[in-house]
């Protein structure tokens, strides 16, 4: 499970079933019913795109399975907060150079990540995409908010000193295209950072857990439509071969919740619970109802076994977290 996530970001393989998708704890998991789908209206700075409704979650896109709706939004805030605390404060695990002229902040979600930029760097230009930006009211002036997908063709005039990627994990479905696309996108010298969390675990294991059958569940969907979830997208060498040099790579584990003596990982800790919680059932009820023709009351009720256990005293769970900084180096 690769939750807390951020951003709305994009994503079939065929294939034997696996026990994930025979197995299931409770009644009417698996069904040969379709989600139920329609469609409602929102604004966008004066545009208006079409939100998919499927099972009470509001979607950007028929693909991808995050959902943009007013509960996930609340949710990236959270998960907004988690990172800032794992960080100290700090905006970024690099610190951005301070004569920095131009950001690139893909995936941006609610934005928190670029308004806070904005402020920090005045004199810089920020632009934040994504498949359903929202953008907030009172935003500085040196932001821009742009619907856009990454995956398709970059047609920005000027390069960018410092591009941003966090929490995007299971979005793209080629991420060396993605890299690459940045790498060429990037002034000589000028970084690129990537942010996510990967699977939840415990350090008591679980035999035949909730969590486990979660777990197993969302992969075998994800290898379905042609995504990973996890930290499988930040691996160097997907990032050397796009050209990038690796300046820094760390991965921090959370503990969720408050029991961690550190009193940075008891904030981080406690925001990352949260957005777990909630996240569990945004990653899974698209992918699973899908992929996996499950019902959407079945995804639900495994959700609701899943934070049972995770709240169990004892069981302490963590996910962990990962930060890379990749260079564009000349020689």
């Amino acid at each position: 499970m690769a939750t807390p996530s951020g951003g709305y970001g994009d994503a079939g393989a065929t294939g034997e079933s696996s026990a994930a998708e025979q197995q299931s704890p409770g009644s009417g998991y698996p069904s040969s019913e379709k989600s139920q789908s329609s469609t409602k209206s929102l604004s966008l700075t004066g545009s208006v795109f079409e939100q998919i409704i499927e099972n009470e979650r509001g979607y950007a896109n028929d693909s991808y399975f995050m959902p943009c709706d007013d509960q996930e939004q609340t949710r990236l805030a959270v998960t907004h907060q988690c990172y800032t605390s794992i960080l100290n404060g700090q905006l970024s695990f690099q610190t951005i150079p301070r004569g920095v002229e131009r950001i690139l902040d893909i995936g941006t979600g609610i934005g928190d990540w670029a308004i806070a930029v904005a402020e920090r760097f005045p004199d810089a230009e920020i632009i934040a995409t994504d498949i359903a930006c929202f953008q907030p009211s009172n935003v500085p002036p040196n932001v821009v908010f742009e619907i856009d997908d990454a995956q398709e063709e970059w047609t920005y005039a000027e390069p960018f000193d410092y591009i941003h990627i966090r929490g995007l994990s299971g979005a793209f479905t080629n991420w060396p295209a993605l890299y690459l696309k940045a790498y060429r996108h990037l002034r000589d010298n000028g970084i690129l950072e990537v942010a996510d969390f990967g699977i939840v675990n415990t350090t008591q294991p679980l035999s035949d857990s909730y969590l486990s059958i979660y777990n197993g569940a969302c992969h075998s969907a994800c290898e379905k439509s042609g995504t990973t979830i996890g930290l499988d997208h930040m691996q160097k060498t997907m990032l050397e071969s796009a050209g990038f040099s690796i300046a820094k790579n760390r991965t921090i584990d959370v503990p969720l919740g408050t029991l961690s003596p550190d009193p940075r990982k008891k904030v981080a800790g406690k925001m990352a619970l949260i957005a777990t919680l909630e996240g569990l059932e945004a990653v899974s009820l698209r992918l699973l109802t899908r992929h996996l023709d499950w019902k959407a009351e079945g995804v639900r009720d495994l959700c609701g076994k899943v934070q049972e256990e995770l709240m169990t005293p004892g069981v302490r769970p963590y996910i962990p977290c990962q930060f890379t900084i990749a260079r564009k180096l000349i020689m």
